[in-house]
């Protein structure tokens, strides 16, 4: 029995109601009669039913009788009919409904704006879920909406999101990439802000957009100097920085294949909302003939249903608003737009877009005031301090490399490619090659070449340290400590290397926990206290252990101005405090003697007072290592006292030692001005007029910074002449690029124009060949007949010949 109301079929889908088959009879002027038309209610729905269906489609003529009493009975049968036809069954049909979207959520329902919060997702009852199987009745594994949230969570930093995205732009190099441009949109639905990724790559065609809009999909892996590998670096940035992404990409036609322009729209706010218990991407694409068409993968329905998608949860409110955008596009490339930015706890944008009109920066923990004083104080410095909140500060150091025809653009000005290496002095390079570890290739040539030194504000003893650790040209590890000393051990080391053997994590903000970078940790910590222990002293942290040991005390000598090695100051203490007591008698009894016999002379040594009569006078010490001597040696010569010449026969053997001792320490002072002579004549010192060499100084002081001036005048103006001549031939490559480009377009064109003009000759050549052939068959044919008409004549000819009539 059929269903006469509206039921469910077996497939669980509600079915029309049957109705018996109609008939409806008309008439005609002839004498045929009446005609009678079956119509099978059941049949007209679809072409596509069971095969047995199509039976009940034919109209089936009747033949019936003439006259009156005919038409009498066919207005009978007429009325018969329309009494057991519903109402309204003859009308045309209406056309098919359109695919009703769900509204979006109500406004009492609210959807968090925090990112941290956002994972808070529960979507319907377990018990509401149907149970899906394949076509070979094996379950499906189903992603829920939650996983694209839990799954970005990896990105603890928001600028590491960014780095994804410029990976990917950046790995398109080979496809034409010349740059990748980030920069702030407004919505023009509500006039929130949006963020903009785009280059000029190689696009991506429907099945690759689908692939990127997939999980675990990466052509990467396996392509030498590429940075993406695990296919899940979209996904996870764009989620980290907004709740929903547009991806608008462009691919030209390769192989014979026509171009293609896709737009793609993962948005979890739309799944949220819809409580979707499926991640469902909207996808629509466009195929170019003549002119951009429509291209439906399924049908032309499901095609329509997804932009009405994308219209009803995107920024854009009509189809030619979306292919708008492909105008900025060009002939190939991606454009990428996250909205529904992620909030802060305050309500505020995690991205700050008004600090710097030229850069973004992220609000929060990783933005401090007090680091972005110390980088305007300290500038060599200042990519230590500012890239855990500048995006420009951290891509100018994302990439130990740059190709020179790439580049990368923040809000419209070209951000600077920055080498750390650059801000180094003293710098040294070091080997490492790591022992074979498990997973790790044998490669013979497999090592890290390390460039250590200290940063140039390290004199400053600002505390900076730690080594950039990139992996294929991307930096993995920004500044990583792996030295963490109670004082101030380390102070100003920076390190760079490039490391290939280790793996990153798959949110490349880190690497994996293994035993290569457990030894490459190790080994960098060695490396560093090595450095520290041999140079620290060249910038003011205290003695060189090593060269005092040796017994070169000129290398043993602090930094810092006029000072002295720790130890000898000690031993100079302990003589000088054993013989104090008998200093005081030989002063007191030199005083005596040399009253009669005073000559003046400049004493230069602290502690050395009036001797003659063959004996020497020595102050006592100082309490403090370093004599006031070596602190303000200038005021030291100022200092006059009388004397007579010291006699060796009168001064101890420990005097002695501690005369030797000092005059070596004046030695080292003295030399280092370089400008002060000294000369002995037996146990007499006798030195130059300090004001005059203070005034040969301060002449020639003055004289080199007047040379220092020229210098860099000069060095300026030849720089600026050479930064002129590479603007100038930089704008002429660019111009010359650009022609050859456009060269390269139009022999593309040419070529296409005359491969089109020689497929058409072909063809045309093709026709002509097979005209002569039907030609020459009608020849043949025809000299056949005329060969076969005149034989009959001779033939008709020899008849009546033989045969006159």
């Amino acid at each position: 029995m059929a269903p006469t109301a509206v039921d469910p079929g077996p497939t669980g889908h509600l079915l029309a109601p049957a109705a018996a088959p109609v008939v409806v009879a008309g008439g005609g002027d002839g004498g045929d009669g009446p005609l009678e038309v079956v119509i099978n209610v059941s049949s007209s729905d679809t072409d596509s039913d069971a095969p047995g269906a199509g039976a009940g489609k034919r109209s089936r003529p009747v033949a019936g009788r003439g006259g009156g009493r005919d038409r009498e009975e066919k207005k009978a049968r007429i009325l018969a009919a329309a009494a057991t036809v519903p109402a309204g069954f003859l009308e045309p049909l209406p056309p098919p409904p359109r695919v009703k979207l769900l509204p979006p959520p109500a406004p009492g329902r609210s959807v968090t704006k925090q990112f941290w919060k956002a994972g808070d997702y529960v979507g319907k009852s377990d018990h509401l879920l149907a149970v899906e199987h394949s076509d070979s009745g094996m379950d499906h594994v189903r992603v829920h909406p939650k996983f694209l949230h839990s799954n970005a969570t990896s990105h603890k930093w928001a600028l590491g999101a960014f780095a994804e995205l410029l990976d990917n732009s950046l790995d398109e190099v080979v496809n034409g990439a010349t740059y990748v441009h980030i920069d702030m949109m407004e919505s023009k639905k509500d006039g929130t802000r949006m963020l903009l990724v785009e280059d000029n790559g190689g696009g991506m065609n429907p099945d690759k957009m689908r692939h990127c809009m997939s999980l675990g999909y990466s052509a990467k892996s396996k392509v030498k100097n590429t940075i993406g590998q695990y296919g899940n670096g979209f996904k996870t940035s764009t989620m980290r920085l907004g709740a929903d992404v547009l991806v608008f990409s462009r691919s030209r036609g390769i192989k014979g294949t026509r171009p293609t322009q896709s737009v793609g729209m993962l948005s979890y706010t739309f799944l949220r909302s819809t409580n979707k218990e499926d991640i469902i991407v909207p996808m629509i694409d466009y195929e170019k003939e003549k002119e951009w068409k429509r291209k439906a993968r399924t049908t032309l329905t499901d095609w329509c249903m997804s932009l009405e998608t994308i219209i009803q949860w995107s920024p854009y409110s009509t189809e030619a608003e979306l292919i708008q955008e492909f105008g900025s596009i060009g002939e190939q490339g991606t454009r990428i737009i996250i909205y529904n930015l992620w909030e802060d706890d305050e309500g505020e944008l995690e991205l700050d877009f008004d600090a710097d009109a030229n850069d973004i920066q992220i609000r929060g923990v990783n933005r401090d005031q007090n680091k972005i004083q110390k980088a305007n104080q300290f500038p060599n410095s200042r990519h230590f301090f500012t890239y855990r909140h500048s995006l420009r500060s951290y891509a100018s150091i994302l990439y130990l490399r740059l190709p020179d025809n790439f580049k990368m653009i923040l809000r419209g000005k070209k951000i600077e490619h920055h080498n750390i290496i650059n801000d180094l002095m003293l710098k040294k390079q070091l080997n490492y090659k790591p022992t074979v570890c498990d997973g790790l290739p044998k490669d013979m040539h497999m090592a890290a070449k390390v460039t250590i030194g200290f940063v140039k504000d390290a004199r400053q003893h600002i505390d900076i340290q730690g080594f950039n650790v990139y992996h294929k040209n991307r930096l993995i590890k920004p500044f990583w400590r792996v030295w963490t000393a109670a004082g101030s051990g380390g102070r100003g080391i920076i390190g760079v290397l490039e490391v290939n053997f280790v793996e990153p994590a798959h949110d490349k903000q880190d690497f994996e926990r293994t035993n290569c970078l457990a030894r490459l940790e190790a080994r960098l910590n060695r490396m560093q206290k090595k450095y520290w222990s041999d140079n620290r002293h060249r910038i003011g942290y205290g003695t060189n252990d090593a060269s005092t040991d040796s017994g070169k005390g000129e290398r043993g000598l602090s930094p810092r101005p006029y000072g002295i090695g720790s130890r000898k100051s000690g031993y100079l203490q302990r003589i000088r405090s054993a013989d104090r007591t008998s200093s005081k008698t030989i002063s007191q009894q030199s005083a005596e003697k040399s009253a009669n016999t005073i000559r003046p002379e400049r004493s230069v040594l602290h502690g050395l007072s009036n001797t003659g009569g063959g004996n020497t006078e020595i102050a006592s010490a100082p309490s403090r290592s370093t004599s006031p001597i070596l602190r303000t040696p200038e005021k030291s010569f100022r200092k006059v006292n009388t004397s007579s010449p010291p006699s060796p026969s009168g001064v101890k053997r420990s005097e002695r030692i501690a005369l030797k001792y000092q005059s070596k320490e004046l030695n080292v002072i003295l030399s280092n001005k370089k400008e002060v002579n000294v000369a002995t004549n037996g146990d007499r010192e006798s030195i130059v007029d300090p004001e005059a060499v203070i005034k040969k100084l301060k002449e020639k002081n003055s004289s080199l910074e007047e040379r220092i001036f020229m210098v860099q005048e000069s060095l300026s103006r030849e720089l600026q002449i050479e930064q002129d001549k590479n603007k100038s031939l930089t704008e002429r490559i660019e111009d010359v690029e650009r022609q050859l480009e456009l060269a390269i377009n139009e022999q593309e064109a040419t070529v296409e124009l005359f491969a089109e003009e020689r497929k058409r000759r072909d063809q045309e050549e093709e026709n002509l060949k097979m005209k002569l052939r039907e030609a020459s068959s009608t020849i043949q044919d025809l000299m056949e007949q005329l060969n076969a008409a005149r034989n009959c004549c001779k033939r008709k000819q020899q008849t009546k010949q033989l045969h006159p009539q």
